[in-house]
C-alpha cells in the first residue's frame, strides 16, 4: 500500500478505476429489475443487499487476501519461500498479511452505501439482532474467502502456473452478486455447498432481512470450519513437499 502511494498519478487512477468497475457492476442488475419487478422472489431492493455484501466481500478480496497470497507463487518459483519459513512464527500467517491494496478496500465503504441504499429503497431499517447475525455471516465469508485462496495458492506447490485457477475462481465468485435462488439444479447445488457463494453474500442479506433460518446459519458455521480446516491441511502439506533454493 505505502509502495502503491509513493507514485501518486497511479495511486490515483487505481482509486477512479475502482470506483467505476463499482459502479458498473450494478448495471446487470438494473437491466434485469426494469424489465420485471421480481425475479426468483426477490425485489430490486433485496436484491441490491446481495450485491451491496458481494461489493463488500470483493474489496476485502481484492484488497486484503488476493495480494498478499498471489506473491507466494513468486516465492514458490524462485525458490525464496525459506526466507519466510525460517522466521519463528507461521509460515501461513506470515504470507496472508505481507501485503495489502489500499484503493480495492474502497469496495467495503461502496458496499456499506448500496446496503443503506437498499434498506432506504425498501423503507425500512435492519433491526440490532438481525446486524449482529449479518455481522458473523461477514466474518465467515471473510474466512470461507480466504481458505479458497489457500486451497489455490497451496496447489502452485506442484503446479508452475495458476492463472487458470485464480481467473476461474473469480468467474465463478461473481455470480455471487446474485441471490442464491436465481440459480436451479446443478448449479444451486455446486453454489451452496460446494463453493458456498449462497453463504458469502445470499445469507447475510437474509440475515439482514430477517428471513434467515437457524439451519442456514448453523450450517454456514460449520462450512466455514469445514473450509478453514481443510485450508490448513493441505498448506500444511504443500509445505511439506516444498524444495527451497538452496536444496
Amino acid at each position: 500500500m505505502l509502495l502503491a502511494m509513493q507514485y501518486r498519478a497511479d495511486f490515483l487512477i487505481d482509486g477512479a478505476i475502482e470506483v467505476f468497475w463499482t459502479a458498473t457492476a450494478l448495471v446487470p442488475l438494473f437491466v434485469v429489475f426494469n424489465a420485471r419487478p421480481r425475479v426468483a422472489g426477490w425485489t430490486f431492493g433485496e436484491a441490491l443487499l446481495v450485491a451491496g455484501w458481494f461489493t463488500l466481500l470483493q474489496g476485502i478480496l481484492e484488497g486484503a487476501i488476493s495480494p498478499s497470497l498471489t506473491s507466494v507463487v513468486e516465492h514458490i518459483r524462485k525458490g525464496t519461500l525459506d526466507f519466510v519459513l525460517l522466521k519463528p512464527a507461521d509460515a501461513q500467517f506470515l504470507v496472508s498479511t505481507v501485503r495489502f491494496e489500499l484503493w480495492p478496500l474502497l469496495g467495503v465503504a461502496g458496499g456499506a452505501v448500496l446496503i443503506g441504499d437498499a434498506f432506504v429503497r425498501l423503507g425500512q431499517a435492519p433491526q440490532a439482532l438481525h446486524v449482529a447475525v449479518a455481522a458473523a455471516l461477514l466474518l465467515l465469508a471473510a474466512l470461507v474467502l480466504y481458505s479458497v485462496w489457500i486451497l489455490v495458492i497451496s496447489a502452485a506447490f506442484w503446479v508452475v502456473r495458476l492463472d487458470n485457477l485464480a481467473y476461474l475462481f473469480n468467474a465463478i465468485f461473481d455470480a455471487a452478486r446474485w441471490p442464491s435462488s436465481v440459480f436451479r439444479g446443478f448449479l444451486r447445488v455446486v453454489f451452496t455447498f460446494v463453493i458456498p457463494l449462497a453463504m458469502m453474500t445470499t445469507y447475510p442479506a437474509e440475515a439482514l432481512l430477517g428471513r434467515l433460518r437457524l439451519q442456514a446459519a448453523l450450517g454456514a458455521g460449520l462450512g466455514a470450519l469445514v473450509f478453514a480446516s481443510l485450508a490448513r491441511l493441505t498448506w500444511r502439506r504443500a509445505i511439506a513437499h516444498y524444495t527451497s533454493a538452496s536444496s
